[in-house]
């Protein structure tokens, strides 16, 4: 009697393992299989290593920005108006003359002011001053000489704002990436062997572009261009196009 119930005691897992499988395989033949995942998170800690370097390419400028301006005087506003636009008018027409182009002049200012008398009690305007400015783009750099003395010549009495640029930077700032990023390169190498590290693959790259116009300090007044005689000699120089990269690599 004890025997058989020892017996049916260890074939109960028996049973309820067999019944279990018997119901999971019932289960996935009326239902399809049972969904589950598996996540695996993997955790990986890099160093980095920053470098810069710099790319600098001279290259002769190729366009010529001048600024120009008319200053009139008159006792009325319609005179001073008058003589303005007449005298801007004339000074436009010479500058295409030369050869610069309608659409390469700007006016970029134009204003007429009340002149007072501080005088006694009370303030009285004793006429009107008026100016007008023109930005002259000058695409062929060598005539830049040329405009300054035609600009002068047909009535304007203020120069100044000279400016010299390379129109296209393509090719030029190009060339100063490849410098910048060669030189980083080049440092980065160097500080591995020294330090001890070894470079990875680069995980960031950023630049700045450095270099523009180069502002001539040339300025001429309203008194200054009555006595003007000597032709304009105004040497565009050089342009220097600057790029500084910096790399970041992964370092083991």
């Amino acid at each position: 009697m004890i025997n058989n119930v020892n017996n049916r005691i260890l074939l109960l897992p028996i049973i309820g393992a067999t019944t279990f499988f018997i119901l999971l395989f019932t289960f996935t033949k009326l239902f399809g299989p049972i969904p589950f995942s598996v996540t695996s998170v993997t955790t990986q800690k890099s160093d980095t290593f920053q470098v810069s370097g710099t790319g600098e390419v001279s290259v002769p400028p190729d366009v010529a920005s001048i600024n120009v301006g008319v200053q009139a005087q008159a006792p009325t506003v319609k005179e001073v108006q008058e003589q303005l636009n007449s005298n801007i008018k004339r000074v436009s027409e010479a500058i295409k003359q030369v050869g610069v182009d309608q659409k390469d002049i700007q006016t970029t200012n134009y204003s007429i002011n009340p002149n007072y008398d501080y005088r006694g009690t009370t303030q009285r305007i004793t006429g009107y001053t008026a100016s007008s400015n023109l930005s002259i783009k000058v695409k062929q750099i060598d005539k830049a000489n040329d405009v300054i003395d035609s600009a002068t010549a047909s009535g304007a009495n203020q120069v100044g704002g000279i400016f010299f640029e390379v129109d296209d930077k393509t090719k030029a700032e190009n060339e100063a990436r490849q410098k910048a990023v060669d030189e980083a390169k080049r440092k980065a190498q160097e500080a591995a062997k020294v330090a001890g590290f070894k470079l990875g693959r680069i995980i960031n790259y950023s630049e700045d572009f450095g270099g523009g116009p180069i502002p001539l300090p040339y300025a001429m007044g309203a008194a200054e261009s009555k006595i003007a005689a000597q032709p304009t000699q105004v040497e565009p120089g050089s342009t220097e196009i600057t790029v500084t990269v910096t790399l970041s690599y992964e370092i083991f």
